[in-house]
């Protein structure tokens, strides 16, 4: 097992593991507070979610007897697991009522994450859609073993599943991701210029200089999650995409708009400030320098993390 996150730098006041008790049962939990949180929030696509689940693994953590515990990180790995397939099953009946699409929460993170090419396309926005799209049981499995390299038989005690079992649920899994999985974005650096070419285009409304940049094939999707106003089906197409976004400017008016470069889920990306008001999130895939996704959060449920929250190191 690799252990891909450690060194958390976000500030968790509500965490009772925070009060840096010296007690082994803090340590450990303090030690793998990260992995247990990039685990629940793969799963899923809520950073809100996965606190709660760590809130709940923690809670059963410290009743635990860790003299009869042989591995103490595939434990908390395990209780996390549990806890966020519970969780991951309400949501997805919750997402069933959900008004327009629906995209991961948004999660500030290191600039260096991006560094890690494998760990940064695993939370990109993209990638989790492309997560949305397996059952609770495949999305458990896939993460665990494909970003984490769990092994089978902790895989296995962590869904209540035989091994055997699932090792046919990660490969049906895995095959089921890479025929959807979207193609390897270019360098975090190229992702970058093809982002500032965006937000130059965007705030002075330049129809063509969009154009310019959006792929051909592009889609945008945008959560407003019934609360802000946001395309209710994903829309499709450089023209059509290009049109919206030189729109969107010329309604601004006397607004005062700033677009904040920030790394969002490991890739660079753009906070939208209305009169100073985070607004939204704008996250982009880029492929041969020109964007094939741009993916804008507006529902304000999910723009708390990015207001309060310094930004992960998921690594």
């Amino acid at each position: 097992m690799t252990d891909r996150a450690t060194n958390h730098a976000t500030n968790h006041a509500t965490d009772p593991a925070t009060d840096h008790a010296t007690d082994p049962a803090t340590e450990t939990f303090v030690a793998h507070r990260n992995l247990l949180f990039t685990v629940a929030y793969e799963m899923l696509g809520s950073a809100a979610d996965a606190e709660d689940v760590l809130q709940e693994t923690w809670l059963r953590w410290v009743k635990v007897d860790l003299e009869q515990v042989r591995d103490q990180r595939a434990y908390l790995v395990r209780i996390t697991t549990r806890q966020a397939l519970n969780r991951l099953r309400t949501l997805t009946r919750r997402k069933e009522a959900y008004v327009g699409p629906w995209l991961p929460e948004p999660l500030l993170t290191a600039p260096d994450v991006a560094d890690d090419v494998e760990l940064a396309e695993s939370v990109s926005m993209a990638m989790m859609l492309v997560l949305e799209t397996l059952s609770p049981t495949e999305r458990a499995v896939f993460v665990l073993r494909e970003v984490f390299d769990i092994g089978y038989e902790e895989i296995a005690a962590a869904v209540d599943k035989s091994p055997a079992a699932v090792r046919q649920i990660a490969h049906r899994a895995r095959r089921h991701v890479d025929a959807r999985r979207p193609r390897q974005a270019v360098s975090p650096s190229q992702t970058r210029v093809a982002l500032e070419s965006f937000q130059r285009a965007f705030e002075t409304g330049d129809l063509q200089g969009l154009l310019d940049v959006l792929a051909p094939e592009v889609v945008y999707m945008g959560d407003g999650g019934g609360v802000k106003h946001a395309a209710v089906r994903p829309v499709i197409g450089a023209g059509k995409v290009a049109r919206l976004f030189a729109g969107m400017a010329g309604r601004a008016g006397s607004v005062v708009v700033a677009l904040c470069p920030t790394v969002v889920n490991g890739s660079p990306a753009l906070v939208v400030r209305l009169d100073g008001e985070i607004d939204g999130v704008i996250a982009i895939h880029a492929e041969d320098a020109r964007i094939t996704g741009l993916y804008f959060v507006r529902n304000p449920e999910k723009l708390s993390h990015v207001a309060s929250e310094t930004p992960l190191t998921l690594r």
